[in-house]
């Protein structure tokens, strides 16, 4: 065995904040774990293993469309596949899960929040859709459906929903480093392994030197509040798809698969709905992101003196 030998009090700090980074859903914060993620994405292998897996996503929906008969499986199919292994990928490779796991805990621990978006976007919604849902039209639609079609409709409407989020979330995050000031250094790094350090005159000096954020730092910001977000859409879209459930069984004499397929495509269409409303609605963008800039800026603050006193070592 070799021996070990201890860290400094500075080097534990540091070590213990980039823990507390990944801890926060702020991975690329830490230097190693973003250039691990940069590389990552830039290697030759990565871009031969999603071809082929594009590839051969593609030939088997090919396939399967014409064995089935069901044209519709062959662009559901390579959509479903690469999507999978875009976030496998991520999850690992590009060290996405802290973020993934600290967006869905922060956005379920502020469930209380979901009630304002319900009662400003529900009402209108739900006269609209439950008219849909009485309507033959509807449901002579998704009979006819087949099961990939229904499948490829949810995943473009997430699709959708997903880059809207991502066009327009980065707007909130414009002024998140903009006002960080000493004092406001010193007050994001209580409770955190830097709370002693950040009172040291020299180490907040040369933090506000260090508080704008870009590149892989700043997409790591953006991808916090864009799953959070997500989160909260695909919560709601649930809602819509019980309630259509429960309302069909009360109506309806028994159950069936058009009465699962209509309720299906309401509550995608819900959800694309629900994207669109939490991103313009201001008294709404007001309560939730509020919360979620205030601890990213915090974050900010501490990846500032975290900075600064990995510099002076």
């Amino acid at each position: 065995m070799t021996d070990t030998q201890p860290l400094s009090g500075d080097a534990a700090a540091l070590h213990a904040t980039e823990r507390w980074f990944v801890q926060h859903g702020l991975p690329y914060f830490v230097p190693e774990e973003r250039e691990a993620a940069r590389s990552a994405l830039h290697s030759r292998r990565t871009l031969v293993m999603l071809v082929v897996t594009a590839l051969a996503a593609l030939a088997g929906g090919i396939v399967l469309a014409t064995v089935l008969g069901d044209a519709a499986i062959a662009p559901s199919l390579p959509l479903l596949v690469v999507g999978l292994a875009a976030l496998f990928f991520a999850a690992t490779t590009l060290r996405a899960r802290s973020i993934v796991g600290w967006a869905v805990g922060r956005t379920l621990g502020s469930l209380r929040l979901l009630l304002p978006l319900a009662t400003r976007a529900l009402p209108l919604l739900m006269l609209f859709i439950t008219f849909l849902f009485i309507n033959a039209e509807v449901w002579q639609l998704a009979a006819s459906m087949s099961a990939a079609v229904l499948w490829l409709t949810v995943m473009l409407f997430g699709l959708f929903a997903v880059l809207f989020l991502v066009v327009r979330l980065p707007e909130e995050l414009d002024n998140v480093d903009a006002h960080i000031d000493e004092p406001r250094l010193v007050e994001a790094c209580r409770r955190t392994p830097l709370e002693g350090l950040a009172r040291e005159s020299d180490a907040s000096e040369q933090a506000r030197a260090k508080v704008r954020v870009t590149g892989f730092e700043r997409a790591n910001l953006v991808l916090v509040l864009v799953i959070a977000q997500a989160v909260q859409v695909l919560l709601l879209s649930l809602c819509v798809f019980v309630f259509f459930m429960f309302f069909g069984a009360l109506v309806m004499e028994h159950l069936s698969l058009e009465l699962f397929q209509v309720s299906v495509f309401l509550a995608a269409f819900s959800g694309l709905y629900f994207t669109v409303c939490a991103v313009t609605d201001e008294a709404y963008r007001d309560q939730f992101f509020t919360e979620v800039k205030r601890e990213l800026e915090r974050a900010v603050g501490v990846r500032a003196v975290y900075l600064a006193l990995r510099d002076q070592r």
